[in-house]
């Protein structure tokens, strides 16, 4: 997880970058907010399983938050005219600091509006996404310490953390916005090590924001439209290379007992995208996907158990086993610096039980360079419940330089 603290890093100086070409034309903002929350009951940990021998239900977060709007002369400001991206940095409580922690996070955040409601009022969502830190992980009990057993769904102390929210906006003046909604988190390492069940949370979201160095005043026009109506379909059409790596911890059964496997394994991948771009923030296309996963399969090709260690080993299986080809649809949200892609798919040519059925991904792409961006996602299999990392780069092609008039 280290590395995705790096890379989170980076993509914080890029937004910065991207705020200081012209600092004296951006908007400024600067705001608070606290979202209490509901444990999602997943897992026996939360339902009773633990120290405090009662359920924990409950958990709350205060948020310190700066962002930025692009320039309406710009042409982000014009295509993207009610949109805001920055960082921010939280501290969360689940009110059992001994066995899970309390946690700090890091992330990069975008929001832009849903509906205008009235002059003073709009619709809108926030996407957070970042590195949290200072958990308290499992740690197996010996002979010489207790350990911290009963936390079987936190294995490191840094983990992933996504967030969303859907907020009602008031504009009470013309630099202040107080919001108001629903929030959803979750915290993960995306199996790079066992135990890794997660965090999650339902909740509630209230704060407010000020803005400095410019007014932002809840526009009535729409965004511009990047592409006239009669423009060809293959103007319209961008296309997405990405490769990719990570590594994972396994978890196997075997007589009955549930083994970890020792090491890690790794994963390396490739994508293909062709986006048809519906609209200057909306993209949909087919996206073949390849991927080798060092993990697949492996609990047809056990050797045995060493006793002494209580280590499970296990012979490599063919390559066939554990690379797959498979096929997905891809839906992309694109604003300006960040883009969310999310896919479902299905492999097509693979071998061995693990690698069959459904898929789907979720990528966050951080742009830096009108072709090169960053990419930070997450591949979920629905046949054996295992998820890996997708950390990588990717290079856009075919795609033009925006002059909007």
């Amino acid at each position: 997880m280290k590395r995705l603290a790096l890379i989170l890093i980076l993509l914080c100086s890029v937004a910065a970058s991207a705020a200081d070409r012209d600092s004296t034309a951006f908007v400024h903002q600067v705001g608070m907010n606290v979202r209490p929350a509901l444990l999602t009951q997943h897992h026996e940990f939360f339902r009773g399983a633990n120290a405090l021998g009662r359920p924990m239900r409950a958990g709350f977060s205060a948020h310190l938050q700066y962002a930025f709007r692009f320039p309406s002369s710009s042409n982000f400001g014009k295509i993207f005219p009610t949109a805001y991206q920055g960082a921010g940095v939280s501290v969360n409580t689940f009110f059992n600091h001994k066995e899970i922690g309390t946690p700090s996070a890091l992330y990069v955040f975008q929001g832009a509006r849903i509906a205008r409601l009235g002059d003073r009022l709009s619709l809108d969502y926030e996407w957070n996404f970042g590195v949290s830190f200072g958990w308290h992980p499992y740690v197996r009990p010996t002979g010489e310490t207790a350990g911290n057993p009963n936390n079987i769904v936190v294995g490191t102390p840094v983990n992933a953390y996504m967030n969303g929210s859907i907020l009602l906006s008031w504009y009470p003046a013309s630099e202040w916005v107080v919001s108001a909604g629903l929030d959803v988190a979750h915290f993960s390492n995306g199996d790079t090590t066992f135990p890794n069940t997660g965090v999650n949370t339902v909740g509630l979201r209230v704060g407010a924001a000020r803005s400095f160095g410019g007014v932002y005043r809840n526009p009535k026009t729409a965004a511009v439209e990047l592409f006239p109506k009669d423009s060809r379909f293959a103007d319209r059409i961008v296309y997405d290379l990405v490769i990719y790596g990570a590594w994972n911890e396994e978890s196997v059964e075997y007589m009955d007992d549930e083994y970890v496997a020792d090491g890690k394994f790794g994963v390396i991948g490739l994508s293909f995208n062709p986006l048809y771009q519906v609209s200057g923030c909306f993209s949909v296309g087919p996206s073949l996907d390849i991927q080798y996963n060092e993990n697949m399969n492996i609990q047809n090709h056990i050797a045995g158990i060493n006793r002494s260690e209580d280590e499970i080993r296990f012979y490599r299986p063919p390559l066939s086993e554990q690379l797959a080809a498979g096929v997905s649809l891809r839906a992309e949200l694109t604003m300006p610096i960040f883009s969310i892609n999310f896919g479902i798919g299905h492999n097509v040519i693979y071998k061995g039980k693990e690698l069959g059925g459904l898929y789907n991904t979720l990528a966050l792409k951080t742009f830096i360079t009108r072709s090169l961006f960053l990419h930070v996602g997450l591949k979920v299999s629905y046949t054996d419940v295992s998820n890996n990392l997708m950390l990588g780069v990717g290079w856009r092609f075919g795609q033009k330089s925006l002059i909007i008039k």
